[in-house]
């Protein structure tokens, strides 16, 4: 090895590659079967239904807000024992987390019974002789929540351990399990609702089972009697106490405008917002596939004091995860209306913009990715969370206003694009003097270069979408420049030199080609 890591670097960028391949193709496989399934559930719920799963579905996850702290410090303390070597050390992490996940398990479940029937009948608006279904919805839904609250330490092992083929398998094995289900509601025995519910609860542990058995036969901390540690857990609460109005805030924001559209909107609203954010989830898994691979390393880094190498995979990440929901979300954006018609049979009022909308604010989010697993990975949190928590959890109350003095359902998206900017912004100054976040090369470097890239890759397509009518050939049309653009774009200004030699190496390789242009 020479002085400065150079092949324990590409070993890295060689995981990191192989990893967020087999996470490109659960993902694809995932964008086929969401996507059909998604229409299958439409189709077979009414938008009335589909509304009432969405907005029952995210009253339990509101449960999340005491939950979602304590996950990030565990995926936060695995990996970095990872980093660090320790063995006892992880396995005794590993045990306090499954004792700590399932006792907060318990306790949501007697929270959520305590408030989520009192909640439905009184505020929720749903249509009377639907009631009662939603109610048991919200049973199904609890356990759901619980058992998959339990999976959390075996699935942060999965990602810890860098093991993305199998957990890219799972994955597959979940939406193929949902789509049968979908398959399967138009001839169920029961209330379509009921048996929507009740089925997924049913993946839901099915999957479970098979992340714990996975992990007990490949992880050695995963092994053995569960005990737990009271040093850790008050190592761990301290670090997920702060982390607490982090998570609150991201719960809110995502799950809590559900239910302040459903003050102001019938359930119908909330079946356009389903599919926004369906949209947006099969687009976002290529960068959040790529930030799954990356974070691990990040994480790794910082504990074993490569700080340099930290800094240039959060520099190249926050870039490339942009970059690519670029490829992916310019073609619909452009061409919203005729690819939601495409897509569903009867498309709700309100869909294109809001999908729209949640693009633009995934790609936005997906900037400050890196900057957050930087800022998790150091331990310290404490004026990092009050700051950009307390700025995230803005998005609620000032959602509320919005649609209270008569503003369009939509405003509850532009709220959040807003304050996700300045939580942007307060990160970049924050990590400036908790792990020396240079602010202005990042500015130059990730921004500037981000905003080139755009500049480039917008216009022509945005125009032929104006100028060109309606149809599928016009549609593939504005897709296929839009992706060229975008394409060109990045490769000759997003990418450095050592970038597309990197590319082109690993392009050579697959392909059996030598360096000189001779296949071997």
């Amino acid at each position: 090895m020479n002085p400065d890591g150079a092949p324990k670097i590409s070993e890295n960028s060689r995981r990191i590659a192989r990893n967020t391949l087999a996470l490109y193709f659960r993902m694809l496989v995932l964008l086929a079967i969401g996507l059909y399934t998604s229409r299958v559930v439409l189709h077979s719920l009414g938008e009335t239904d589909l509304g009432v799963y969405t907005t029952v579905g995210g009253f339990v996850a509101l449960f999340a807000v005491i939950s979602n702290s304590l996950s990030a410090a565990i995926s936060r303390f695995l990996t970095f024992e990872l980093g660090k070597g320790d063995q006892d050390r992880l396995r005794r992490i590993f045990s306090t987390a499954v004792v700590i996940q399932a006792l907060i398990a318990a306790g949501i479940i007697f929270l959520a019974e305590l408030a989520g029937p009192w909640y439905i009948s009184r505020y929720m608006t749903i249509p009377p002789d639907r009631v009662h279904a939603a109610k048991v919805v919200f049973q199904f839904s609890v356990v759901t929540f619980a058992v998959n609250l339990v999976s959390v330490p075996y699935n942060a092992s999965i990602i810890a351990h860098e093991k993305m083929t199998a957990f890219a398998y799972m994955g597959i094995f979940e939406g193929l399990c949902k789509l049968a289900i979908a398959l399967l509601i138009s001839v169920a025995p029961m209330d379509s609702l009921v048996f929507y519910a009740l089925a997924m609860c049913l993946v839901a542990v099915a999957v479970r089972v098979v992340y714990q058995v996975y992990c007990r036969r490949n992880f050695r901390e995963c092994r053995g009697k569960m005990a737990f540690d009271r040093s850790l857990l008050r190592e761990m609460s301290g670090f997920a106490g702060w982390n607490f109005i982090g998570a609150a805030s991201g719960v809110l924001r995502d799950h809590g405008g559900t239910l302040v559209i459903n003050l102001f909107f019938p359930a119908a609203v909330n079946a356009a917002r389903a599919l926004a954010i369906q949209v947006n989830g099969a687009v976002s898994q290529f960068a959040t596939s790529f930030m799954t691979s990356m974070n691990p390393q990040i994480t790794k880094s910082y504990a074993s004091g490569d700080r340099k190498y930290m800094m240039s995979l959060a520099f190249r990440g926050s870039r490339f995860s942009l970059y690519l929901l670029m490829m992916l979300s310019f073609p619909i954006l452009f061409n919203t209306p005729y690819l939601m018609d495409l897509w569903q049979v009867d498309v709700p009022d309100h869909s294109v913009r809001f999908v729209q909308l949640v693009l633009v604010l995934t790609m936005v989010e997906a900037v400050s990715a890196p900057l957050v697993t930087m800022m998790l990975a150091t331990g310290d949190i404490k004026k990092y969370q009050i700051i950009v928590g307390g700025l995230q959890l803005l998005n609620v109350p000032l959602a509320w206003i919005a649609l209270k003095i008569g503003g369009a359902p939509e405003l509850v998206y532009v709220v959040a694009i807003a304050l996700s900017v300045a939580c942007l912004a307060a990160r970049m100054i924050l990590l400036r003097g908790m792990v020396g976040l240079d602010t202005r090369a990042f500015c130059v470097q990730v921004l500037g270069n981000i905003a080139l890239v755009a500049a480039v890759s917008i216009p022509l397509p945005l125009v032929l979408s104006k100028v060109l009518g309606e149809s599928f050939l016009n549609m593939l049309l504005v897709c296929t420049v839009s992706v060229l653009c975008t394409g060109a774009a990045v490769w000759t200004l997003g990418l450095g030199r050592q970038e597309r030699d990197f590319l082109k190496a690993k392009a050579f390789e697959k392909l059996g080609i030598s360096k000189d242009g001779q296949r071997s």
